[in-house]
């Protein structure tokens, strides 16, 4: 059985650290404090606007940021402990909502207990293989008596040995334990792109063989996404291909930028045509969207086009109110702030993009052509871009305008079509004449047209 509820999926993706406030240092021997619970009030709000699947980013014991793991099996005591995340996840699931959580493999804290196992006993360590191209005789930058391979020169980040069949067994034990107190339906797999592929293939078997349905996702920032994303690795990958240019075509005035990819990646010879994509405007990594574009309002057609590019669509919190946020020389912080759900929703920074993310979503529930059907390009300029999806039993038309004016579009629409109707304004209709279509675009906005009539059946 595969992850067949991906398909249906929309995500809201959540830093908890951030979001709940949490201390930037664990200090371990304070108190456990329950802030997973003040996510509760979130899920009513997450539903409302039409996401249906949580991505829960490091919830297990860390030194910090969540990505210094320091105990696979223990809920990091800044947010709770194993009866807060469950209290989390039974409310969700009987809400119909799905959840998935961190798999942070690649590496660990320095204070990760087998690691601090090394420093203690040295050579002597039953431990020391757990941890790539670890070597006695030479220093570390941290002062150690022995180096270590680490995560892209970080020292503080300690990568694993994923060859070691102990170090696996450990990690494979405790996705069992997430799964059956937790009852995860998957994981986001932190730096999938650093991870041994025959890692990756040994957790997709072990997950498929043991939860039916469970659905593994890569980070995975360049590269070709089939070396990861195939019937023997993943299920898929995060697109950072496309989202540099989700926001930089409309900073540039150059549509052209984001239709050359999706058309790379999705078109008639799209080379991922087979896969979903994980497909986000920003995320704890990136600077939030808000923050990146030259005018607010694009951020209206960068949402309808998240919503209805192939691939599965992903909010990340706070974004949905127009939040803003850059990195820092030095910190992430900006980009993960602690968030009030009542004041955010009084205070939201961009007018009605609530509303509006809540159209998108009902919109693409709603429809086979936008959550699976096949993308064809049917237009692109420097500010206007049409493309269609079709699935067998549905054919949508996509149009963005990211000009501050209106502007008529002609388009050779498909033949078979008699008329469109406007999902976004129902009272708006078009009959093509022969195949030229003529639509009037709003400023910074956009039409998805569906076909309602057709030659072979008038409706």
């Amino acid at each position: 059985m595969s992850a067949e509820w991906v398909n249906q999926a929309i995500f809201y993706h959540i830093y908890p650290l951030g979001l709940c406030g949490a201390p930037e240092v664990n200090r371990f021997g304070g108190p456990v404090v329950h802030r997973l619970d003040a996510l509760h009030p979130w899920l009513e709000h997450i539903q409302s606007i039409g996401a249906n699947a949580i991505y829960l980013g490091p919830v297990f014991q860390s030194m910090s940021h969540g990505y210094d793991t320091v105990d696979y099996y223990q809920v990091d005591r800044r947010l709770g402990d194993h009866q807060t995340l469950q209290r989390l996840s039974e409310v969700l699931h009987r809400r119909g909502m799905r959840l998935v959580l961190d798999g942070v493999f690649n590496h660990v804290g320095r204070d990760f207990w087998a690691f601090r196992d090394v420093i203690e006993n040295g050579p002597n360590s039953d431990y020391k293989d757990w941890f790539h191209n670890l070597r006695f005789g030479e220093g570390s930058p941290k002062g150690d008596p022995f180096t270590y391979e680490s995560w892209h020169g970080h020292y503080s980040l300690v990568k694993l040995n994923l060859s070691n069949p102990d170090l696996r067994a450990h990690l494979f034990d405790a996705i069992s334990m997430w799964r059956s107190e937790f009852g995860i339906d998957g994981l986001r797999l932190d730096a999938a792109d650093s991870i041994d592929f025959d890692f990756l293939r040994a957790l997709r078997e072990f997950t498929a063989e043991t939860r039916p349905g469970f659905w593994l996702m890569g980070e995975v920032v360049h590269g070709d996404y089939r070396q990861w994303a195939n019937p023997s690795t993943l299920h898929t990958v995060t697109n950072y291909e496309a989202y540099k240019g989700l926001y930089s075509s409309l900073n540039d005035g150059n549509y052209h930028e984001i239709a050359y990819t999706l058309n790379r990646q999705f078109g008639s010879d799209g080379i991922y045509r087979d896969l979903q994509l994980y497909n986000f405007v920003d995320n704890h990594d990136v600077d939030r969207v808000a923050s990146q574009l030259n005018n607010p309002a694009w951020l209206y057609p960068l949402y309808l086009l998240l919503f209805t590019m192939p691939g599965i669509p992903a909010i990340y919190y706070g974004s949905e109110w127009g939040v803003q946020g850059k990195k820092e020389t030095w910190s992430d912080a900006p980009l993960r702030p602690k968030l009030d759900l009542e004041f955010s929703q009084e205070d939201s920074h961009q007018g009605n993009l609530v509303d509006v993310i809540q159209q998108l979503a009902h919109i693409r529930s709603q429809s086979s052509a936008l959550k699976g059907g096949h993308y064809s390009l049917i237009f692109v300029s420097s500010r206007q871009f049409a493309f269609l999806r079709e699935s067998d039993d549905e054919t949508i038309l996509v149009i963005l305008n990211s000009a501050e004016d209106p502007v008529e579009i002609h388009l050779e629409a498909p033949g078979h079509v008699v008329k469109w109707v406007d999902l976004l304004d129902t009272n708006q209709s078009y009959t093509p004449e022969d195949r030229s279509l003529f639509v009037t675009i709003p400023p910074t906005w956009g039409r998805i047209l569906k076909a309602v009539g057709t030659k072979n059946n008038l409706c």
